[in-house]
């Protein structure tokens, strides 16, 4: 085995061990706290809601175990066991053109997870869930959404790949850049079609029948600087109990979108500042700091695979016969991820930090902190959330601050 390869599998091991043990001290943790109620939550969750919180993330937490292991043992296999070996043979004694070859690697590769993860999807969907009271879809409208997913993902993936690749072929010394910029505008341009094209091939999405709500919601989101076009209800009840809320648009020009499920047990006051913290992330500039900081990583990062790739070294490494660029790029994408590991606490702590600033925000506008209190701690109650993960646990994966604490600092304002 080459020194380097058996260095990028150690590397790889280590990390699963590492984030399995810190999965396992975030449920030692849970079972240890999980019948303590936090402040803010004494009138909200009782003894029994809190046991079934703590038993949901619990069983989650056990289920990913398995699902970590099966993963593990997939990749071993394909990359460092000889299977992607065979398959970069395959695709390449087909002799097709370079774009579709290159396109037809990765988009079987795709349909290849996509196949293998459905048992998990099943269990976690119709045993997991519906345990719970989440899972409300059938088995066909399941069955459904996965063909209509597995149909746009090939149509904008595709799109995406045969682009790439074409770039690639026209431009062979700056290709890096122009696939960088595609992508750029691409994702620009989803954002734009998204809630009009994608989004209702799932949902259905109608305008909110309480008037004086809405009413509300534009004057509010007006002192914001926001000018909302319309405010919609999506049937998310169809599928799962889970309640949220979200903005879509570019620019100050928003579209809202509340779950059906969010408007049965929230006062207009509550959804109202879920609505003002969104529109603190937008005042704040943070998707727009947000996507700045991960085009200027995008950059760097395709301008270095585009040097490294350059070269057959990275498919020497893993004993490939045909050093085609589709597997180099795989190979490389795959090492690079794990150089990255590390920066993911210091993503987290960067998201975390918007959030509390959207916080802050939304309690200036609405002048009411003790509303986003409560409708935090009903959104936690309703989906179930960990009001208890271990700190560094939480340190390391939470693009949110753990709910209690977000609590805790609303009511200390209040």
């Amino acid at each position: 085995m080459h020194p380097l390869l058996l260095a990028i599998l150690l590397g790889y091991l280590f990390i699963q061990a590492f984030e399995n043990i810190l999965c396992f001290f975030n449920l030692r943790y849970l079972e240890k706290h999980g019948a303590e109620i936090p402040l803010g939550f004494e009138n909200q969750v009782d003894k029994d809601t809190l046991v079934k919180m703590r038993d949901y993330t619990l069983e989650n937490g056990r289920f990913n175990y398995i699902t970590t292991f099966f993963d593990i043992i997939v990749t071993l296999i394909f990359i460092f066991g000889g299977l992607l070996n065979w398959y970069n043979n395959w695709i390449t004694g087909h002799n097709w053109p370079f774009v579709l070859s290159g396109t037809l690697f990765f988009l079987f590769l795709t349909y290849g997870e996509s196949l293998i993860k459905i048992p998990f999807t099943l269990y976690n969907t119709f045993h997991i869930e519906q345990k719970y009271g989440f899972n409300t879809q059938t088995f066909g409208l399941w069955c459904l959404d996965t063909i209509k997913s597995l149909v746009l993902s090939t149509v904008l993936y595709g799109l995406i790949l045969l682009a790439a690749f074409w770039l690639v072929k026209a431009l062979p010394h700056l290709w890096w850049l122009a696939i960088w910029a595609f992508l750029f505008i691409f994702s620009i341009f989803l954002l734009y079609i998204s809630p009009y094209v994608i989004e209702p091939l799932f949902n259905k999405f109608t305008p909110i029948e309480d008037e004086a709500l809405e009413k509300k919601i534009k004057q509010v989101m007006g002192k914001a600087g926001l000018s909302i076009s319309r405010v919609f209800q999506m049937d998310a009840s169809k599928r799962s109990s889970h309640s949220n809320a979200y903005f879509s648009g570019i620019g100050h020009v928003k579209r809202i979108v509340l779950f059906d499920t969010l408007l049965k047990d929230t006062s207009s006051e509550e959804l109202i500042a879920i609505l003002a913290h969104e529109a603190g992330h937008w005042k704040k500039k943070h998707i727009i700091k947000r996507i700045a900081i991960m085009e200027i990583f995008a950059f760097i990062g395709i301008y270095l695979v585009f040097r490294l790739v350059e070269s057959d070294s990275i498919a020497t490494i893993f004993a490939i016969d045909q050093a085609t660029l589709p597997v180099k790029l795989m190979l490389t994408g795959f090492a690079g991820s794990l150089l990255l590991f590390p920066f993911k606490p210091l993503s987290s702590l960067y998201s975390r930090r918007h959030e509390n600033e959207a916080d802050n925000y939304a309690v200036t506008l609405t002048e009411n902190p003790g509303a986003l209190a409560r409708a935090l701690v009903k959104l936690g109650r309703h989906n179930l959330a960990n009001l208890h993960p271990h700190p560094v646990y939480s340190s390391f994966y939470y693009s949110h601050p753990p709910l209690a604490d977000r609590v805790k600092r609303l009511l200390a304002k209040a």
